[in-house]
């Protein structure tokens, strides 16, 4: 018996193949496809080409897919995605799970906790003992993502024009990201942003170097990362609030590539959540989400899986 774990982010995707024991055997890698991004005919092409490359050379059938996609978290999202593997072809139990659970699955295997997703967009998710979920940011670039990757960047990208238009002061991001993008002035950066295919990747690229302006003493760059460390521990003291876990000892999971492309934001939440939780402890996640999709997949085929309800 083997299941299939999937982490559908903006950025990749992760597919495992895993047997009872949850033992990773084969493995594939795509692109990103965010439903809200991508669309379903993207979802499809991605979900269809990293599966069928995963499953190729084991000449196996899942009897369970768990699939964690970014910006899922509607029944009619869902809906769409069961309509995908549908079509697919895949005649498995399929569960569809917003991907931040399976990272907090993927860092704890259960019970309470709270993961902090900072990649190139952002959210809070947690649950408690009882079964119930909360969540806070995952709200995509127009309208949040505070302290991700895009966030971080459009900051960035923001400081350098304001420093030529003599608004703010000098900062050594300005020939760090002109040099990023092989422009000479501030000016060429318009022809990047607004005439070729600017993805919030692109952006988020931008992270590595705030992190290392502020490395070298780079008061803007200081400032960018100090905010957005304070808007991903507001995030996370929101959940905790909504749960009620401030008082009680459960873990922090850092998850997302923000944390090790900018690890200062690692060693800042360490400092700032205990502050929201005392009794809490923070853990970077060192796995792939996925695994948490696999863990998921594997407790639906033995009796069910547990996944958390919004409490609100």
């Amino acid at each position: 018996m083997h299941v299939l774990g999937i982490d559908v982010g903006g950025t990749k995707t992760i597919c495992l193949l895993s047997d009872e024991e949850g033992r990773v055997v084969e493995s594939a890698k795509g692109s990103g496809a965010n439903l809200q991004a991508v669309g379903e005919l993207g979802l499809e092409k991605v979900l269809h080409a990293v599966m069928e490359e995963t499953v190729a050379h084991q000449s196996v059938i899942p009897s369970a897919i768990c699939l964690g996609i970014a910006g899922v978290d509607r029944p009619e999202d869902a809906a769409v995605v069961r309509g995908i593997m549908s079509r697919i072809g895949y005649k498995a139990r399929i569960l569809v799970v917003n991907d931040a659970l399976i990272a907090l699955r993927a860092g704890i295997a259960e019970g309470a906790g709270v993961v902090i997703v900072a990649g190139t967009g952002s959210i809070a998710y947690g649950c408690d003992s009882a079964g119930y979920a909360a969540r806070a940011g995952g709200w995509g670039y127009v309208l949040g993502d505070e302290g991700s990757g895009y966030w971080i960047g459009r900051l960035a990208l923001r400081a350098i024009v304001r420093e030529t238009d003599g608004r703010s002061a000098p900062t050594s991001l300005t020939p760090r990201v002109l040099a990023h993008f092989g422009v000479d002035r501030p000016d060429e950066l318009l022809q990047t942003v607004y005439h070729e295919d600017f993805e919030p990747a692109a952006v988020a690229a931008l992270a590595t170097h705030v992190q290392q302006a502020r490395e070298e003493g780079d008061p803007v760059a200081t400032a960018i990362l100090a905010r957005g460390a304070e808007e991903l521990a507001g995030a996370a003291a929101s959940v905790a609030a909504q749960l009620n876990l401030n008082t009680d000892e459960f873990p922090f999971v850092l998850a997302g590539g923000m944390f090790k492309a900018v690890p200062w934001l690692r060693e800042e939440m360490a400092r700032l959540l205990p502050a929201i939780a005392p009794s809490s402890t923070t853990l970077p996640l060192d796995v792939e989400p996925a695994l948490g999709a696999v863990r998921l997949a594997l407790a639906e085929i033995h009796g069910g899986a547990a996944i958390p309800v919004y409490k609100r």
